[in-house]
């Protein structure tokens, strides 16, 4: 599939706002009206947030991220007599490796060596909600409290919150941090590379920190009716983190509609983000200064961070984009001159270029045929995994256009999450083509491990453009 870029390029789509649909209309699945499900999945009060779209069927129940109390740790929308919390028939091993068998000629072998499955990881243990990949280790987070540590495909180590399951993970050089349902922020630091060496070392805000604000009256805020919180403090679940680098500094979005702002250096607040009307889902460090975030409200807001009188703090640059679906995810790549894409619930990847001022909508990507619930990217390569259990591979081509490399399939429940890094194997140095390694996380509680190409042959599927409107 390639798709065309928009020919007007200042056009952008954040006037076509439209009145929002109920949640129940805007994903539903018409071949799965007759859900067993359906009842009791209408029935719940039902809120935009995390992977925020609805269909009909228990498979996708899984993958809406509704809780109907979100800030409860103990809740859960998953039915006890789904065939994804039965017991899996591999008992007997605690993790997968599952070698991709070939008998293809040796050309259309290697071939396959360089693109496809390469194995599977399994705990039961919940489903996959996250994952972080750095220094050769693979982090899984899950409902189930516990964050796994894999390398080489094999489990290396782990360590267990006491409360809140595991919804978004960063790594910043030896620092882990972990956003929970729970609202926290822990921090956990790697010492050495032995098993058993990630060390808790505090959270998010600090308890000093905490106790400091809570003692002047104008540092609380009204967060729901007759009840106020301190503003350094997250009152509902952290559903994303991004770190910047550059200026040690992490970002953490939450179900409270707000982006909090963290010094790494020493665990300090700077500021809290009044940022979006309803769950933040997505934030992601960009360039240029610029932080873009994404949420159940249907809007994608570029922040920048200037300085005002003594102090700095994030101003609103742009509303990217206002729509009637929820944003889901966003990702920034750097690759050529920059791009920043954004999945919904529609199923639909938008994406805008960077431009010689700001950023020009550049057009969507259309692969999935539900929401689209994570993205991530790997040099001129864009993966998206979707509540169709699918992860589309894309290769940005230049000018706008993209080409469908890939579409990984194999999962048996929605691609929940998503982590991407550079293939170090020794065959993938000695080769000429840069090839890059895909980490997926299911709802199905298995994590697939693929490898591709950068230069792989693009597949001839239908072709979409995105018309001028």
């Amino acid at each position: 599939m390639t798709i065309m870029p928009k020919t007007a390029a200042t056009a952008s789509p954040e006037n076509t706002r439209v009145r929002r649909r109920k949640l129940g209309f805007l994903l539903a699945d018409p071949s799965n009206q007759d859900s067993d499900y359906s009842d009791e999945y209408n029935s719940s009060r039902h809120r935009f947030s995390d992977a925020s779209f609805t269909t009909t069927s228990a498979a996708d129940n899984h993958a809406a991220g509704y809780y109907s109390n979100p800030s409860s740790a103990t809740s859960s929308p998953y039915n006890p007599m789904s065939p994804w919390t039965q017991p899996s028939p591999y008992t007997k091993s605690p993790w997968i490796h599952q070698l991709v068998a070939s008998s293809l000629p040796d050309d259309e072998n290697a071939a396959a060596h360089n693109h496809g499955l390469i194995g599977s990881l399994y705990r039961e243990e919940g489903h996959v909600y996250s994952l972080a990949a750095a220094g050769g280790l693979l982090y899984t987070g899950s409902d189930s409290k516990n964050v796994r540590v894999w390398k080489n495909l094999e489990e290396f180590s782990g360590f267990k919150s006491s409360s809140g399951f595991v919804k978004a993970i960063v790594v910043f050089g030896n620092r882990i941090f972990t956003g929970h349902q729970d609202g926290k922020i822990r921090v956990w630091k790697l010492s050495g590379d032995k098993k058993n060496t990630h060390k808790r070392v505090g959270s998010l805000p600090t308890t000093r920190d905490l106790l400091m604000k809570s003692m002047n009256p104008k540092n609380y805020v009204e967060v729901r009716r007759h009840r106020n919180v301190p503003w350094v403090k997250h009152y509902d679940a952290v559903s994303c983190l991004s770190v910047d680098t550059d200026r040690g500094l992490l970002y953490s979005g939450s179900w409270d509609k707000t982006v909090k702002v963290w010094r790494i250096s020493d665990s300090k607040c700077l500021e809290s983000i009044a940022a979006h009307e309803d769950a933040v889902n997505s934030v992601a460090v960009g360039f240029d200064g610029l932080v873009f975030t994404g949420s159940a409200d249907g809007t994608v807001k570029a922040w920048r961070r200037e300085l005002m009188g003594r102090s700095t703090q994030h101003v609103l640059v742009e509303t990217m984009l206002r729509q009637d679906h929820a944003l889901t995810s966003l990702v920034v790549s750097h690759a050529g001159a920059g791009a920043v894409y954004a999945g919904a619930s529609d199923g639909l990847v938008s994406f805008w270029e960077r431009g010689k001022h700001f950023m020009t909508y550049g057009g969507v990507l259309r692969g999935h045929k539900l929401a689209v619930l994570c993205l991530a990217v790997g040099g001129s390569l864009v993966f998206s995994g979707s509540a169709d259990k699918t992860i589309c591979v894309w290769r940005r081509e230049g000018g706008g256009i993209h080409s469908c490399v890939t579409v990984f399939t194999g999962h048996t429940g929605p691609v929940k999450c998503l982590a991407v890094e550079r293939d170090s194997s020794a065959k993938a140095e000695e080769s000429e083509e840069k090839q890059w390694i895909a980490y997926s996380g299911c709802l199905d509680s298995t994590v697939k491990v693929w490898r591709v190409s950068e230069s792989a042959k693009a597949e001839l599927l239908e072709h979409e453009e995105e018309e001028e409107e």
